[in-house]
């Protein structure tokens, strides 16, 4: 009888475990709440003219069946604008799917404490693009993370001289004339 109550209450923890993917992607993980992008790297098209001078905080949230809500402001031709984006959950850990099947990202911990990486890759207008973000709990620098975002940098063929740090900011604000 006890074998029998165990293996129930094993399948109820396994099944209510495949109801949340977003546990299981992130191996119980928190990343909700704010994360600051502290280096940025992309493959071909992120000119140097259109890189963000300064980035607001990502705010990540998990919605109901799966989903994650990243949201954040941007400064353009001097307004600010609000992006959120829904991403959700597939059966490969850590990676989230945007656009029918034809964006991914995927947040990857590093080893240093409250750091990861959101890689995205995809296809925008027919033309594939790949793109890094270091993003940390504080806005501070931390030289162990920015190392091992360079190694991932180098592992995905992506350009060393190309990532970039940007300037932090608690929302976005227009530019005075």
């Amino acid at each position: 009888m006890k074998v029998l109550a165990l293996t129930i209450v094993f399948g109820l923890i396994t099944a209510l475990q495949a109801l949340d993917p977003l546990s299981l992607a992130l191996e119980g993980q928190n990343i909700t709440g704010t994360w600051y992008v502290k280096a940025v790297v992309a493959d071909k098209g992120l000119f140097k003219e259109k890189r963000p001078k300064a980035v607001s905080p990502v705010m990540l949230d998990v919605l109901d069946g799966g989903y994650l809500e990243a949201s954040f402001t941007f400064l353009k031709k001097g307004q600010c604008h609000e992006v959120k984006v829904v991403m959700h959950s597939t059966e490969e850990p850590g990676k989230f799917s945007l656009s029918r099947g034809k964006q991914y990202t995927y947040i990857k911990p590093l080893p240093v404490k409250d750091h990861f990486i959101f890689y995205c890759e995809g296809q925008n207008h027919g033309r594939r693009f790949r793109m890094g973000k270091l993003v940390g709990r504080s806005p501070d620098m931390n030289p162990e993370a920015l190392e091992a975002f360079k190694k991932f940098t180098q592992r995905k063929g992506l350009p060393l001289e190309d990532i970039f740090l940007p300037t932090q900011t608690e929302s976005c604000v227009p530019e005075s004339d």
